[in-house]
């Protein structure tokens, strides 16, 4: 049985946060949303975390889901800087972006800052060589920065009379071997299971 965004969402690390005036704040990161706002300087109601909100933090950094405990469901929570960091990447990527600009030393980076860095480092890495060459870490945060941002978008729909092949979609070698065999698998009784001797 297909997992439903629900159990999608329940499988993502977890992880408790206050609901601020500003949002939720998560590694050096605020995400908000409109439907936060009854629940700004709200108490959860499970007092096993002190009152605080459960969160479930994906590897994407654009947004995060929050449980509401008292009405049931989850609140989806985007990334303040979205909107200038528009290409998805992952926590991989803005942790190194931050030790890049801690390195530089001076005072903490802003949350700002490090989206920048994070774009810079993506932009230099897609350049390919040419001048400073990125660093072979460099490359490889940029490759899983780019696998995170294809995996978000989805593929195209065919257009009305379009063969789906030729949407996006792949296409096997047009030729003349024969497939293989296909043998279907039995569908497990658990019942059934139990009656025998192992």
């Amino acid at each position: 049985m297909p997992l439903t965004a629900d159990d999608y969402i329940e499988l993502l690390p977890v992880t408790w946060r206050a609901v601020n005036s500003y949002g939720i704040k998560i590694r050096h990161r605020r995400y908000d949303c409109r439907a936060l706002n009854p629940y700004r300087h709200q108490h959860s109601g499970v007092t096993a975390r002190k009152g605080l909100w459960e969160v479930r933090d994906p590897y994407d950094v654009s947004r995060i889901w929050m449980r509401n405990h008292h009405d049931g469901g989850w609140i989806q929570a985007t990334w303040t800087h979205l909107t200038t960091a528009p290409v998805p990447f992952g926590e991989q990527a803005w942790d190194h972006a931050r030790q890049i600009l801690a390195r530089r030393g001076g005072d903490p980076a802003t949350e700002a800052e490090i989206a920048q860095a994070v774009e810079a480092l993506l932009d230099k890495a897609g350049q390919g060589p040419g001048g400073a060459a990125p660093s072979k870490r460099d490359r490889r945060i940029a490759g899983r920065a780019r696998a995170v941002a294809e995996a978000s978008v989805p593929a195209p729909d065919p257009l009305p009379g379009e063969p789906a092949a030729r949407a996006g979609q792949l296409q096997d070698d047009e030729d003349d071997s024969p497939s293989a065999k296909v043998i279907p698998l039995g569908i497990f009784d658990p019942f059934e299971e139990a009656k025998k001797r192992w």
